[in-house]
């Protein structure tokens, strides 16, 4: 079944790149804040100084949620490396009530769909909703019919403002290790425009890029939470911005029908800001 309105969206560069640790987000007391971070789970240094420049953001923009895009623990996943890899690095946040919700990377344990933090319910895929935006946290490494039937009944019954979907393998990525994830994209691509999906997060590849809107929908990769492919991006016609030079976090703030993102290095750079715009034509 068609929408019976036409969903448009926009993405405007802002065009004005903040000094280092300028909150490019406009903080609205109401909107719905929170950040994002793929690739993460390495327990290494760089790890921990992209939560640091987490906690210092969340003190002027005090983001309750972090959407996880895969690949939240590399390596062995025992007890112990929940702790070193996730609880100790963003442990700040976790005191703070800041909660995340994960998606599973092809280096992730089933395991993780137990691990309370994480809010999977021990399933691979799930949905919640929090203000006007709804989210739906996919299990890209196997796309089986059963996931399929559930993403088009849970697309379909949601009446929100805004959806947004994450999960790992991006379906546009101008990433040379991995790049686009075709397979996916002729799967899942068409329930995204025929159930209005406004924005989709990924990882994988160990880069930022924002990709120019495709069929109505923003799609950003955001996989150097914890790794980096430096070098990595080759630029094509999908790429409105892109950073390979360093580790990497989103926040993002939405109000209304308008939804505003910064991308940060773990230095505190912003490296790319914008809104994308929500508006329907009847």
């Amino acid at each position: 079944m068609k929408r019976a309105c036409a969903v448009l969206f926009l993405v405007i560069a802002t065009g004005w790149a903040p000094a280092a640790s300028d909150l490019a987000l406009p903080n609205r007391a109401t909107s719905l804040k929170f950040a994002a971070i793929g690739d993460n789970g390495t327990g290494e240094r760089p790890e921990y100084d992209v939560a640091r420049q987490m906690e210092a953001y969340h003190a002027r923009f005090p983001f309750e949620l972090v959407i996880m895009l895969g690949d939240n623990l590399y390596g062995r996943q025992d007890q112990r490396d929940f702790i070193d890899k996730f609880e100790e690095p963003y442990r700040l946040l976790l005191n703070a009530g800041v909660q995340f919700y994960a998606a599973l990377g092809n280096h992730d344990s089933p395991s993780q769909r137990a691990y309370p933090p994480f809010h999977m319910g021990g399933e691979r895929y799930y949905t919640y909703s929090k203000g006007n935006v709804r989210f739906f946290a996919l299990d890209s490494n196997l796309l089986d019919a059963k996931q399929l039937a559930w993403i088009e009944s849970a697309l379909r019954r949601s009446q929100d403002d805004w959806k947004i979907c994450y999960f790992h393998h991006p379906l546009y990525s101008d990433g040379k290790t991995h790049g686009s994830q075709v397979d996916l994209r002729v799967v899942l691509e068409p329930l995204f425009t025929e159930f209005g999906v406004n924005v989709v997060f990924s990882g994988h590849d160990h880069v930022y890029e924002r990709i120019k809107p495709q069929k109505g929908i923003t799609y950003f990769v955001s996989g150097a939470g914890g790794q980096l492919r430096k070098g990595d991006v080759r630029r094509s016609e999908l790429t409105a911005a892109q950073f390979d030079e360093d580790r990497s976090f989103m926040l993002i703030e939405v109000s209304d029908d308008d939804l505003f993102f910064q991308a940060i290095s773990r230095t505190g750079m912003t490296i790319d800001s914008g809104v994308v715009h929500r508006y329907t034509k009847w």
